[in-house]
């Protein structure tokens, strides 16, 4: 059913905390883009045939976890290759708000990506981990360029 291009922003996170997406069991892959202020990853998943119940089914070495529940992993500090890190997190960015009606708006804009901005730090100062909300409106389709 094709590939769905996907961004992360992750905002503010902690400063000399390596942070980067999990791509299937234990590659990392760094930012596409960043700035003091956010890291961008920008990457695809593939689309499977829907699920039962009708819900979209995210595949690919990106989609973490089971297939009712798929998640990206973000990990930070030695999760992210950071091995004199004292950090050791990985936040799930969740893909169960990503609807049939953003899919298909997304593949009538050429270039558009779907987004999800994520706080970079959690409570404690350091590096977001567990299930992170989505800050705004979730996911939404954005122009493809830029961060």
């Amino acid at each position: 059913m094709g590939e769905l291009p996907l961004r992360i922003v992750v905002r503010e996170p902690p400063p000399g905390v390596a942070v980067q997406l999990q791509r299937g069991a234990n590659e990392l892959i760094a930012p596409s883009h960043r700035t003091t202020e956010t890291l961008v990853f920008d990457f695809t998943v593939r689309l499977g045939a829907a699920q039962p119940d009708g819900t979209p089914n995210f595949l690919g070495p990106f989609a973490q976890g089971p297939p009712r529940d798929r998640f990206i992993y973000v990990n930070a500090g030695s999760r992210a290759g950071q091995p004199d890190s004292c950090w050791d997190r990985r936040a799930k960015v969740k893909l169960g708000q990503i609807t049939w009606e953003l899919i298909e708006e997304v593949r009538r804009c050429p270039g558009a990506v779907l987004e999800a901005k994520i706080a970079g730090r959690a409570g404690d100062g350091g590096p977001a981990c567990a299930t992170v909300p989505l800050l705004g409106a979730g996911w939404q389709v954005v122009a493809g360029a830029g961060g």
